[in-house]
């Protein structure tokens, strides 16, 4: 996704609290494989769901999993519960996911998350352990290729 850190930037600056998890997670943890979209872990409160159209606006969010590709600027409508948000914008993809298959929900993957840097800012990113547990119940052939690298990866951070 272009503008990566931009959009990592934007979901900050509009009070956004959130921890990066998928793909761009594990580059960010050191992995070589490349992804198409943005996947992110927070709560999805209404207030949460206005602080991202605030982030998004001015990126024409859609909803990718409808067949009517509904604005997101307009739906869900206030008060409607939502578990996780599929997106098309002007950049690219973004998922926002409330829970994380393997590992658990935003509370517990806050709690665990390590600080990374991208571009001069700090943001929460899951951390390693919870990563690689993440890829490998996910079971599709391409997450347990990046839980194999990350745990290579975990090894020679832990020296061996």
């Amino acid at each position: 996704m272009q503008n990566f850190s931009h959009l990592l930037q934007r979901l900050a600056d509009a009070g956004l609290e959130f921890v990066l998890v998928g793909g761009f997670a594990a580059v960010a943890h050191g992995s070589f494989h490349l992804t198409r979209d943005v996947d992110i872990c927070a709560l999805l409160t209404s207030d949460n769901i206005g602080k991202l159209r605030e982030a998004l606006a001015g990126w024409n969010p859609k909803h990718r999993m409808t067949p009517q590709k509904l604005s997101f600027l307009l739906h869900p409508t206030p008060g409607e519960t939502v578990n996780n948000l599929y997106l098309q914008t002007d950049l690219g993809m973004v998922d926002i996911l409330t829970s994380i298959k393997g590992v658990g929900d935003f509370q517990r993957l806050r709690a665990n998350a390590e600080e990374l840097e991208v571009d001069g800012r700090r943001f929460h990113v899951i951390s390693l352990a919870d990563l690689i547990t993440a890829k490998e119940a996910m079971g599709r052939e391409k997450d347990l290729l990046t839980a194999k690298e990350l745990r290579a990866i975990a090894a020679k951070r832990q020296g061996h």
